[in-house]
């Protein structure tokens, strides 16, 4: 028999702070739950590095989550999910949660005539992820890719509507504008905060798909299917939530950044120490900004 309960956290982890995304989603579809987040600050960004170097990156990362006890893992990053899935679903029992399919699904449900549009990293566009889990799902869709490689650090600069991060804008969906599309993959979890500017520039038919919102979704139902949402009863204990990250942030507008993506105050967040030990079972510090502010 399934539980009917389970008060464990859940876990996700990105290659930095955009999985924060997915983070507010989650924290909106299923208010009672637990969270306990992983940020690689110190090894970003993945979306240039290779198949076997974000795999390891997400084992280690996985194992961390493991050993906090988490009752699911939400991969919330996109090159992840791409490059590492079925790694991390053959090494680990808990169940995987990527961005991939539940957004692929919803892109599909939107698009009638089966045009769909991808924008994401350079490694999420190559790995072709996006437009074979369409196929799988619509075989006759017409899927249309494109790497928009600068709009992270946009993003995370806090250019949000800033006149360059228009231009950039403009420059990669170029073809995409042009092309009739009825759905828009968001394929990376920054790309949310551009979510205002990026439905001015593809206009009122097009349906945007927020991957990390989809993944959340995803994620209650298979909480809920499995018995495993948290207790709604009276009395259960009220969730808590736990953030870590790899590296210390070093901007001083870290923290504003941070929750311009959550939507909400900072949780505490710990900065796993960097030592010769596997980073995973390393001790933890309190981060401290630049000026002498704390998370």
């Amino acid at each position: 028999m399934p539980v009917t309960s389970d008060p464990r956290p859940i876990g996700v982890f990105d290659s930095g702070i955009g999985g924060l995304t997915t983070v507010r989603e989650l924290f909106r579809v299923l208010p009672h739950e637990s969270v306990l987040y992983f940020g690689d600050t110190a090894r970003l960004p993945w979306g240039n590095k290779s198949k076997e170097t974000v795999t390891r990156f997400s084992l280690e990362i996985a194992s961390f989550l493991e050993r906090q006890n988490v009752k699911c893992i939400v991969v919330a990053c996109n090159t992840a999910s791409s490059h590492a899935l079925d790694t991390l679903r053959a090494r680990f029992r808990v169940p995987i949660i990527d961005v991939i399919e539940p957004a692929a699904r919803a892109a599909v449900a939107a698009s009638p005539r089966g045009l769909i549009g991808v924008v994401g990293t350079l490694a999420t566009v190559g790995s072709g992820a996006y437009p074979n889990a369409i196929a799988r799902l619509a075989p006759g869709a017409n899927v249309i890719s494109r790497a928009c490689p600068l709009l992270v650090p946009l993003v995370e600069e806090g250019w949000l509507d800033h006149a360059v991060t228009r231009a950039v804008a403009e420059e990669y969906l170029a073809e995409l504008r042009n092309a009739g599309l009825e759905s828009l993959i968001l394929g990376c979890t920054h790309y949310p905060l551009l979510a205002p500017l990026l439905s001015r520039l593809m206009g009122p038919g097009v349906t945007l798909i927020d991957s990390g919102a989809e993944a959340a979704r995803a994620t209650a139902h298979l909480l809920a299917e499995r018995g495993q949402l948290a207790s709604t009863a009276a009395g259960a204990k009220a969730p808590v939530h736990h953030f870590f990250l790899s590296d210390e942030p070093r901007r001083r507008s870290f923290a504003t950044i941070a929750q311009a993506f959550l939507g909400r105050p900072l949780p505490h967040v710990t900065v796993v120490d960097q030592t010769d030990l596997p980073w995973f079972e390393r001790p933890h510090r309190q981060p401290t900004l630049s000026g002498g502010d704390t998370l």
